[in-house]
């Protein structure tokens, strides 16, 4: 068995760390917090690492992991290995693999997933890197993956895993807002008397089956109508980099996208293009809308809902959109 530094033991890293040992490994943790970890700083950490020396960093992406490698190439040597185990984008791998590979330090990015059941089913992982760098942190690898010949990949070079991550990513933004959206139109009919129940007899002999949907009927299960939580959606940033890689690569993604803008809109409490589009449909068509707190509601029927075209604006229904005065041709002028 092998040793690995683990730097980061939050709940993806301290699961991580204690998976590897039951696996057999010796996980050596570092955390800027005191509690779980086993040395107080990177330098121990570096120090107490047979060569080739594999550190893992499990710390947020960005600024956080963009100090740790910079710190970890001070320390580490030529054939050592750093691996970033977060949810950076994969240009920023592609940086970190430049950066360190002016001390002959390797670079693996690996995507993992599995969230907070991974300490026991295993953790899925995409990774990206040369062959040999790979090959050193194998060991480690073939212990947190899933039981089974699925679950790892080495998906291609630097940046390659954290690529895969991000649209595995963007599709599960997909495949969240299709249960959720069934379960609302569901909601909406009295035909159906028992949802959950519905949603649960999905789970056999179906084409949408799927983990996520086990994981729907368990909440399900906890909170029948979902009436504790708040219909507010975070996005990690994945989904963002997703959508914007298939602008660069001119790939149409519109249910990833679509469902990345529902999670926005599901943070507006009183949408401000929705306002406008409540207006637009009263004036053109005297629509009701709903009043704000504290002002007079119009309805169809009230003063003002009904509204004729402006005095003098030249706007005749009959001939769409074109402005002018009556009787001249698009692209005419009027008398000044």
């Amino acid at each position: 068995m092998a040793t690995l530094g683990m730097v980061g033991l939050g709940r993806m890293g301290g699961n991580m760390a204690e998976r590897l040992r039951r696996g057999g490994h010796t996980v050596i943790g570092y955390d800027r917090a005191p509690g779980a970890r086993q040395v107080d700083s990177l330098e121990e950490l570096v120090a107490a690492l047979p060569a080739p020396k594999v550190v893992w960093v499990m710390v947020p992406a960005g600024e956080p992991t963009y100090q740790t490698i910079d710190a970890l190439k001070v320390l580490l040597g030529p054939g050592d290995v750093v691996v970033d185990g977060g949810n950076s984008r994969y240009t920023d791998d592609q940086r970190h693999a430049i950066d360190l590979a002016e001390k002959a330090i390797g670079f693996v990015d690996a995507g993992v997933s599995g969230g907070v059941w991974g300490l026991t089913e295993g953790y899925a992982l995409m990774v990206g890197g040369e062959t040999d760098d790979v090959e050193k942190v194998q060991p480690f690898f073939d212990v947190l993956k899933p039981a089974g010949d699925a679950g790892f990949v080495h998906a291609g070079k630097v940046g390659a895993g954290h690529f895969a991550k991000m649209v595995h990513n963007g599709i599960e933004y997909g495949l969240m807002q299709a249960y959720a959206e069934g379960w609302e139109l569901m909601m909406a009919t009295d035909l159906i008397t028992d949802v959950p129940a519905v949603v649960k007899s999905w789970q056999q002999g179906t084409v949408i089956r799927s983990w996520l949907l086990d994981l729907m009927v368990r909440a399900l299960d906890e909170d029948n109508n979902l009436e504790q939580l708040r219909g507010f959606a975070q996005d990690s940033g994945e989904g963002r980099w997703t959508v914007q890689a298939a602008v660069d690569h001119a790939v149409p993604l519109p249910a990833i996208t679509a469902a990345l803008f529902a999670r926005f809109s599901s943070r507006q409490d009183d949408s401000p293009a929705m306002k406008v589009v409540a207006a637009l449909r009263n004036q053109f068509g005297g629509h009701a809308v709903t009043a704000a707190a504290g002002s007079v509601e119009k309805g169809a029927d009230a003063p003002g809902a009904d509204v004729s075209s402006p005095v003098g604006d030249g706007h005749d229904p009959s001939r769409g959109d074109v402005r002018g005065e009556p009787g001249t041709a698009p692209g005419e002028s009027t008398p000044g």
